[in-house]
């Protein structure tokens, strides 16, 4: 009797372990992902702290997260400084262009190579997909010298026209969207007399807006806050970009924190902004890309 109590508690024991094992491992993800959200915020929460700060505290040691008093003319100060008015209208030109271009050009492109059966079609895909690897350092000169013939220095062009010829990692990530829509679907639209172009436009972009979306995202974000294609390719401050503008406010008021924060700040607003609006079109478009790659 005795040695069956004894054989029966460590059971016990490891069934109370057991018990509180999953909710443990709860508790770990939950503490992971509170730090990671803290290490992602913090950056943003301290510029929104110096941006309200006088110069003195910006360099006061040990700093202070809180100012006082709180300076909310820092940001109309810092507007007008210089004329971000004008660089927010040029980077808005530049990205809608830029997003629209993008997003048309790789559809198209990913769509024939997800629909159409002609020979060479996966190495034509794999040269695209190798363009991936190719430094963008590399093509700085050839480009710039290009652009330079073609007159198109200190112009928005050199950061618009390449993005209407589609771009390697969008086409890759809309192809694979296309890829899990049924073929079914194009079948049946053209036994109603539809064309591969009426195929394209009404039943395949609409059902791949989640893919859009997420291209669209990728590039808004990465062509607003470019900083060096437009410091090569722009001269002229009429020109210029509001990363160019935050390089150039930083030169002529380089102790002036509080300021450059106000203006970084107004900066981030417009990727926040977009991003949280088509974040449900970027998830969902990321996540189900990758189910279709095996139809080759």
């Amino acid at each position: 009797m005795a040695m069956n109590i004894a054989a029966g508690a460590p059971k016990r024991k490891n069934r109370t372990i057991d018990k509180f094992l999953p909710h443990l491992s709860v508790v770990a993800i939950y503490a992971l992902l509170l730090l990671g959200a803290v290490m992602v915020f913090f950056p943003f929460a301290w510029t929104i702290s110096t941006s309200l700060k006088t110069e003195q505290q910006t360099l006061a040691y040990p700093p202070t997260w809180v100012p006082d008093p709180v300076q909310w003319e820092n940001y109309p100060n810092a507007l007008t400084a210089r004329p971000f008015g004008r660089y927010y209208v040029n980077t808005t030109i530049v990205t809608v262009l830029s997003v629209i271009g993008q997003v048309a050009s790789s559809a198209v492109v990913a769509y024939g190579f997800a629909r159409f059966r002609f020979p060479g079609r996966g190495l034509l895909f794999l040269i695209v997909l190798s363009t991936l690897m190719i430094p963008f350092h590399m093509l700085i000169i050839p480009r710039f010298i290009l652009f330079k013939y073609l007159g198109w220095l200190d112009t928005f062009a050199p950061l618009i026209v390449p993005n209407f010829f589609g771009g390697a990692f969008s086409i890759f990530l809309l192809r694979q969207y296309f890829m899990t829509i049924p073929p079914d679907l194009d079948e049946a639209a053209k036994m109603d007399g539809a064309s591969a172009l009426q195929i394209f436009l009404r039943i395949t972009l609409p059902l791949a807006r989640p893919a859009l979306g997420a291209v669209a995202v990728f590039e808004f974000v990465s062509t607003w806050n470019d900083f060096l294609g437009p410091l090569i390719y722009l001269s002229s401050d009429r020109n210029y970009t509001v990363s160019i503008g935050l390089a150039a406010f930083r030169n002529d008021y380089f102790t002036a924190w509080h300021l450059f924060m106000a203006a970084s700040a107004v900066a981030m607003l417009a990727p926040l902004v977009v991003f949280f609006l088509a974040q449900k079109y970027f998830i969902s478009g990321v996540a189900l890309t990758g189910s279709g790659g095996s139809k080759g």
